[in-house]
């Protein structure tokens, strides 16, 4: 098992927390104005709630590859988050929506810090970078979905 720096983990970490905490966990099955909303706007956001456990499990398995510790500590409901479960699709969508630029900036910083010529920075690299292309293209996805909504399409 390799040990990777230490910075390299950390910042590893810092995306699966991200990944893990997300706003997008809010639009499961059970949540009410999806089930409600036409099926164009329906399915590709329930696709990008199921892609969430993928990229979970890739950085944490990258972590451990590395010689580190996927932080998988609970983390609650934030009292600000709470009340998301209860607001229509329409007003939820931006918040999406800057949730996930919020995502791909912290994917992009964390891709510029990488330590050059560290040992699991270039396996790291292409796994983000992987990710970030994920993340970008469901914006796009997210963009679409939130002019549907508003019918503005």
């Amino acid at each position: 098992m390799s040990t990777a720096p230490a910075a390299l983990i950390d910042t590893l970490n810092s995306l699966l927390d991200a990944e893990r905490t997300s706003l997008f966990r809010f639009m499961g099955e059970g949540y009410p104005y999806l089930n409600r909303a036409t099926v164009e706007v329906r399915r590709p956001l329930q696709e990008m709630v199921r892609t969430i456990d993928d990229r979970v499990d890739r950085l944490a398995n990258l972590i451990d590859s590395l010689g580190g510790v996927a932080d998988s500590s609970p983390r609650g409901i934030d009292r600000e988050e709470q009340y998301l479960a209860f607001l229509s699709l329409k007003f939820l969508l931006p918040k999406l929506l800057d949730a996930k630029k919020m995502l791909i900036e912290r994917y992009e910083n964390a891709i510029k810090a990488l330590p050059a010529n560290k040992e699991g920075a270039a396996e790291a690299k292409s796994l983000l970078t992987s990710l970030l292309d994920e993340h970008r293209a469901q914006l796009n996805t997210l963009t679409e979905a939130a002019l549907r909504v508003a019918g503005k399409q």
